[in-house]
């Protein structure tokens, strides 16, 4: 989106669509109302720290910062440099973003960072790295979807979510062929009705069980590009006996979509001349969520579909730079460029750009979830800095979040209003947001973009890139510590340079041309708008076909239901900013938990009654919502929502053995009336 300094007026800035290839000027009703937050009155625009009485002050930056850097010290002379932890953001520009991981590598030295795109995006990126060899979101620019026959879409309801999204599958939807596994009637299935195409409606978590039973039918039928499998894939063997027993019969009593339509939906992707299969967090977030990726990119793969001219597959990223802040050193295991911790060669190239020994790089971390269970804990760490994320909210069991947090000796948030993760720290920072500062972001075709500063943040507040130049400081790191986001921009694509995610031929006075930059981009280069094309990143130039199986997982059994979580149209995330704006929190100011009305009869459950929703984990309370596109064995809540409210405080805290991704897509649950 483009801003526009308003003269006059309550908002200090006016919000416009930009004509963009993306978006072609659309936004979603909390891009229009995102000026809202600039005039808030709750601004953060003073330090806070807790006092003995308990409530936070406010106090100086410069006493701030000195006590901080003394307790970090003291902490990692007491228990080393790994009882300092750092957890970041998917909404952090480029910039921050790679300064936060050298931040945490050589002022802290620690391994302990890792951020909340671990609840986001890391099932994707893990499948996509082990079957392509490369992760970037959507290997092709998205206006390709324009031009589909056919698309896919598991598990992503882009209608209510990213709705300017929508314009891009009107094609396919013209020609029936819009194809969406959705437990719910969601905005996106709805787009299915009238010929548009065809609602699977799947039991919830049995993604994997339909994806592995349209394999079957493609290869039983003989459906495949066979030209294409053996010129540029592997594992073809291996696939063959991993879906011989999911025959669409079998997969319809475990899936609830019946077997027609599942051979019906495997022959119009194998008949299209031009078929896109997308995934989204509704597929991945699950204990075997990157299996259900590897599923799909498997289907895809038989199907000739990544790196075709007008085919492919993708992934839908969810946060503001949830691609770009993935490349860059916020993970626990990653290098800036995409690159191993572990490898050798990577640790060499980077600490050559950042003036330090290879050796006092640390090695892999923790994931996120273990990152913040380990809080306080014999082995863990004792201090925590919170960059971008509001983790009392977004995380997987809240509940015991919040007290492995409260075990922490220092607990340091820096953000723009006090979250609710900011409430329980000792530290509270004031930072800037996205309208007051320059950087860039890379959108989920990989495609990196300028933003530009619109307005100077309030007195007060301070860009973290000069927080972690003025800690560092204090903590004699070695290296460069810039302010000048540009300057920033340039270390790190020195930093990434021959890396997978190859920044080194970009800088913001480039980009200021309005190139279109989609990375991989080294130096003399004009970037690659699509990968595949020619091979795929593996050495020997083809893509894996990894088997998967089920695995056995509690079911809805009796009077349970399953439960699923997702966002509303009018929120974002854990809501720290969006709740704010009174024109999106007005049409559902409290928790909703929507049921079938054959569901609700059961209960003796009317439309706006207080329900009850609990299971092994918690309870939380909610107003029941009927409607009839929703599976009667299934419920449904938003996860914006705080405190005691929060739909995370029923979610389990299982991961992806693969990815350490939390299963937050499928719980079970009772639901009575309260």
């Amino acid at each position: 989106m483009t801003l526009t300094l308003t003269p006059t007026g309550r908002l200090p800035v006016e919000v416009q669509g930009r004509d963009f290839p993306t978006n072609r000027g659309g936004l979603c009703k909390k891009g229009w109302t995102s000026a809202e937050l600039l005039a808030d009155t709750g601004r953060l625009t003073t330090p806070l720290m807790r006092g003995d009485d308990g409530e936070l002050h406010p106090i100086a930056w410069d006493t701030a910062l000195d006590l901080i850097a003394g307790r970090l010290r003291a902490i990692a002379a007491e228990d080393g440099q790994d009882a300092i932890g750092v957890f970041g953001g998917g909404g952090l520009t480029n910039e921050k973003a790679y300064q936060l991981g050298k931040f945490a590598r050589i002022a802290l030295r620690t391994s302990r960072i890792d951020y909340n795109g671990r609840f986001c995006m890391s099932s994707a990126a893990a499948a996509a790295n082990r079957a392509f060899g490369i992760d970037r979101g959507l290997p092709f620019p998205l206006s390709d979807l324009d031009t589909a026959e056919t698309i896919l879409l598991l598990g992503s309801n882009v209608a209510d979510t990213m709705p300017p999204f929508v314009s891009h599958l009107q094609g396919a939807r013209a020609r029936g062929g819009l194809l969406v596994v959705d437990p719910r009637r969601s905005s996106t299935a709805r787009l299915c009705d009238d010929g548009g195409g065809i609602h699977l409606q799947a039991v919830p978590g049995s993604d994997l069980p339909l994806i592995l039973s349209l394999t079957h039918v493609v290869l039983a039928e003989r459906l495949y590009d066979a030209d294409f499998v053996e010129q540029r894939t592997a594992g073809l063997g291996d696939i063959r006996r991993s879906v011989a027993s999911w025959w669409p019969e079998h997969a319809e009593t475990v899936t609830g979509v019946p077997a027609n339509r599942i051979r019906e939906v495997a022959r119009a992707l194998a008949a299209s001349r031009s078929a896109y299969i997308l995934t989204g967090r509704g597929v991945e977030q699950h204990v075997d969520g990157t299996d259900t990726a590897g599923a799909a990119i498997n289907l895809a793969l038989l199907l000739g579909l990544p790196g075709t001219p007008g085919s492919g597959y993708g992934t839908l990223t969810g946060q503001g730079n949830g691609q770009g802040g993935r490349e860059h050193g916020q993970k626990s295991d990653q290098l800036p460029g995409y690159r191993k911790i572990t490898d050798p060669d990577a640790r060499a190239a980077v600490a050559k750009v950042w003036g330090v020994d290879p050796d006092i790089i640390p090695g892999p971390g923790v994931p996120a979830v273990e990152l913040l269970q380990s809080a306080g804990m014999p082995g863990g760490v004792r201090a925590l800095l919170v960059h971008g994320s509001n983790v009392v909210v977004s995380a997987p069991r809240v509940d015991t979040v919040r007290a492995a947090l409260a075990r922490l000796d220092l607990l340091i948030v820096s953000d723009f209003f006090l979250s609710e993760t900011a409430r329980i720290a000792d530290f509270v920072l004031p930072v800037l947001q996205w309208a007051e500062e320059e950087g860039t972001m890379t959108n989920l075709e990989g495609r990196v973009l300028r933003r530009r500063r619109a307005l100077a943040g309030p007195d007060g507040a301070r860009s973290e890139l000069w927080l972690f130049a003025e800690l560092a400081r204090r903590l004699d790191a070695p290296g460069l510590w810039s302010l000048d986001p540009a300057e920033v921009f340039d270390e790190l694509a020195r930093a990434s340079a021959g890396g997978l995610a190859d920044y080194s031929g970009l800088s913001h006075a480039l980009l200021d041309t309005g190139i279109e930059a989609h990375w991989p981009f080294p130096t003399g280069s004009a970037g690659t708008p699509r990968l595949f094309t020619d091979r795929f990143a593996h050495p020997d130039g083809r893509a894996r076909m990894v088997a998967v199986r089920v695995r056995a997982r509690k079911k809805a059994r009796g009077e349970e239901l399953n439960l699923i979580t997702g966002r509303l149209l009018e929120q974002y995330q854990s809501g720290t900013q969006t709740r704010r704006i009174d024109e999106l929190t007005a049409t559902r100011p409290t928790l909703v938990a929507q049921l079938h009305p054959v569901t609700a009869r059961d209960r003796a459950l009317h439309d706006g009654d207080r329900v009850r929703i609990s299971n092994e984990n918690g309870t939380i309370y909610a107003r029941a919502e009927l409607d009839a596109g929703i599976r009667p064995d299934t419920v449904f809540l938003p996860f914006h929502y705080p405190d005691a409210g929060s739909a995370n405080l029923l979610t389990s805290g299982a991961t992806d053995p693969h990815s350490a991704m939390p299963e937050f897509k499928h719980a079970v649950v009772q639901v009575s009336a309260s």
